[in-house]
C-alpha cells in the first residue's frame, strides 16, 4: 500500500492533494489540541466577536501552517513532512505554556477571554515568529 501512496505522491497534483489532506488533518488535530489547554474556548470567543480570541487562534493558525510549510520546502517525504511539523507544533506548544509562564503577573488565557487585544495580539506575533524560527531550523 504505501508504494501505492508514493506512486500518488510522486505526480504533482498528488502531491498537492497528499500535502493539502495532511495540512487540514494536522491544522485540526493541532488545533484541537490548542483548544484543550486554553482556559477560554476559542472558537466561542470568535463567534461572541472577540478580537483578541480571533488574534491568538489566527496566530496559532499561522504558525502551524508555516511550519508545515518550512517541512514541505526540504523536499522530504511525506512522511517526514509530518514527522517534522509534529515535532514544531510541539516547540509552538512549548512556546505557548512558556508565554503562559512567564507572564505571572497576569493569565494570558483570561486576558485573551477578556477581549485584551495587546495580549491576543502579542499571542499571534510570539506564534507567528517562533514558527519561522522553528521553520528554518527544519533539514
Amino acid at each position: 500500500m504505501e508504494h501505492v501512496i508514493d506512486a500518488w505522491l510522486s505526480h504533482p497534483l498528488g502531491s498537492l492533494l497528499g500535502y493539502f489532506a495532511v495540512a487540514i488533518l494536522e491544522l485540526v488535530v493541532f488545533l484541537s489540541i490548542f483548544e484543550m489547554v486554553t482556559k477560554y474556548n476559542c472558537w466561542d470567543e470568535i463567534r461572541r466577536g472577540n478580537v483578541a480570541a480571533s488574534m491568538a487562534t489566527g496566530g496559532k493558525i499561522f504558525g502551524i501552517c508555516n511550519v508545515l510549510r518550512f517541512s514541505i520546502q526540504a523536499e522530504a517525504s511525506i512522511y517526514e513532512t509530518m514527522k517534522w511539523s509534529v515535532i514544531g507544533f510541539a516547540l509552538l506548544l512549548i512556546a505557548y505554556f512558556m508565554f503562559e509562564f512567564l507572564t505571572p503577573v497576569f493569565s494570558i488565557d483570561k486576558e485573551i477571554a477578556a477581549d485584551n487585544r495587546a495580549v491576543g495580539l502579542t499571542a499571534m506575533l510570539i506564534s507567528v515568529s517562533l514558527s519561522y524560527v522553528i521553520g528554518a531550523s527544519i533539514l
